[in-house]
Formats: C-alpha cells, structure tokens, sequence
C-alpha cells in the first residue's frame, strides 16, 4: 500500500465490471493489474461506459505488456501518467520502471530503465554481457536479490550464481538509451525448423488486429518442423474473425514462419490466481483437442 493512498478492493476475487464500477463511485486516481486484468477492465468499459475521468494513472506488470494495449489504457481510460514496470518476487519486486515524464510510445514499448542502486546485464548462455541491441537474458544484481528458495538449494543454484547475479529466465534487449524491452520467456521461445520464434512478437501483432482483445501464443509439436505455432485468440463481441481472415491480415505483415499453423478462438484464457495467463494449460489443452501427441 502506498503512502498516504486509500486501498480500495472491489471484489473478494478479480472481477473487471467491479472494477470500473469501484473506479466511478470511489472516484479511484490509480489502477494496478496484469496485462490479461487490464484487458477485461478495458472490456468492461467499453460495453457499458462509466465516468472514469478520476483516474490517471496505474501500473501494468506481471507479464509481457502488449503496446497496444497500452495506449488503449492512456487514451481510452484517462490514465494519462500510466507506468509499465518489471520485475519478479525474487526481486523484491521491480526492477525497471517507466516515468511519467516519458513518452506514451516510450511507456508502450519498454519495461522503462534500471531502478537505482542495482546492476542490470544482458547475457548471453555463458554469462557475458552481450552488445547494447542483442538479444539476451536478463539478469540483476543488487540489493533487491533474495537469499534463495526456501529449503531449494539446487534451484536457487540455477537462479542465481556465486557471484549474485540473478538470471530472470527473459530475453530483452538494452536500449542505448538505458531503457529495455523484454522480448519473452526463454522456456517460450519457439523452434520451427531450426528458426527461433518469440511469442511476444507475435501476440503483440495479433493484438493490434481490429476485432482482436488478446492473445496467447506458444508451441505445440510437430512430426516435420519440430514446433508449430499455435496461437489463442479472444475477440471483442461481434467480430467477424475466423482462422482465414486472420492468416490474410498476417500476409505480408509478418514473417510467414510465424503465422500460427493452429489458431483457436477462445472465450477466456487459463491464468493464476493473479491474472498471469497459464501457457502450458493452453498447449496441454490444445494438444488434446487437435490431437497432436
């Protein structure tokens, strides 16, 4: 709880139309939540609209936060001094963050810069730091590191090393500016015939699609290439979408080893109790349903 801010818990569980309903009668200035939340606050405004001009700002986190999105929340909910912030609980938590001073195409597009008093490196499998642009893990140093799993100490062993050197188990890439941007899970990344597919590319185009609310994207096996694509995808109400018409937008648009072989619309998605959607409940799911063992 922040200093001198009143708390207000909508609902006993996450419930977006308690939400904006909290917003408009508490008159709330700040909004916290994940990507998939805010995607169903956002949902919930535009079905039936409230007076959300109180707020002004809030915080996104939690998981890779689409820019469309985004903006979406800056222009459509009034959070003019909306933050994207990272980190994990291993962090204690954040270790980037935005400013409001920044940029909304700034504040779309990176995690934001290195909070003070800590180190940042991108490293490639050997630990060396890899050159300002390249893609490579995440890794902290600093006083924000915790000691280590409880009662884990092999996992804690593959977290963080004899030198305190934290790896997240992210790729993103340095900015010269100092500001990083997360290019997705390294357990996530797709191998189709020898090329490396990250999702978060490919959710983020997806997303920006007219008619698109979400979507999810990870690998599922394949006998020929390895991995194919798959992709999950939630539509705004009425969407005139279907496997077809959304593999004729991606033409052209995208690399065509990255257009989703499976696509499936679904009404929602598995996640954690704190809204982080569930990738391998999808694959498990997806696989069964196509029958890909």
């Amino acid at each position: 709880m922040l200093f001198g801010a009143t708390c207000v818990l909508p609902s006993r569980g996450f419930e977006p139309e308690a939400v904006v309903q909290a917003v408009q009668d508490e008159r709330l200035t700040t909004c916290y939540g994940t990507p998939t939340m805010f995607v169903d606050i956002l949902n919930a405004q535009r079905k039936v609209q409230r007076n959300l001009s109180s707020l002004s700002t809030g915080i996104m986190a939690g998981a890779p936060c689409p820019p469309e999105l985004v903006m979406s929340l800056i222009n459509e909910l009034n959070m003019k001094d909306f933050l994207v912030m990272y980190g994990m609980t291993e962090t204690s938590p954040v270790t980037f963050e935005c400013f409001p001073s920044d940029s909304p195409e700034v504040r779309s597009s990176t995690i934001g810069y290195p909070s003070d008093h800590i180190e940042v490196k991108i490293a490639d499998p050997n630990g060396q730091v890899v050159p300002v642009g390249v893609i490579g893990e995440v890794c902290i140093r600093g006083y924000v590191n915790f000691l280590g799993y409880w009662g884990d100490p092999e996992k804690t062993e593959e977290t963080i090393g004899q030198d305190r050197w934290l790896k997240t188990g992210d790729l993103g890439i340095l900015r010269p500016d100092g500001y990083a941007q997360i290019i997705g899970r390294i357990k996530d990344m797709i191998i189709r015939g020898g090329e490396n597919i990250y999702p978060t590319e490919v959710e983020n185009f997806l997303t920006e699609l007219p008619g698109v609310l979400e979507a999810q994207v990870f690998g599922v096996p394949d006998s020929r290439m390895g991995e194919e694509v798959a992709a999950w995808i939630r539509v705004v109400d009425n969407a005139a979408l279907d496997e077809h018409s959304i593999r004729q937008l991606c033409k052209g648009k995208i690399s065509h080893y990255k257009v989703p072989r499976y696509i499936l619309f679904k009404e929602e998605f598995p996640t954690t109790i704190t809204g982080k959607a569930q990738k391998h409940i999808m694959k498990e799911i997806t696989i069964k349903e196509l029958n890909l063992n």
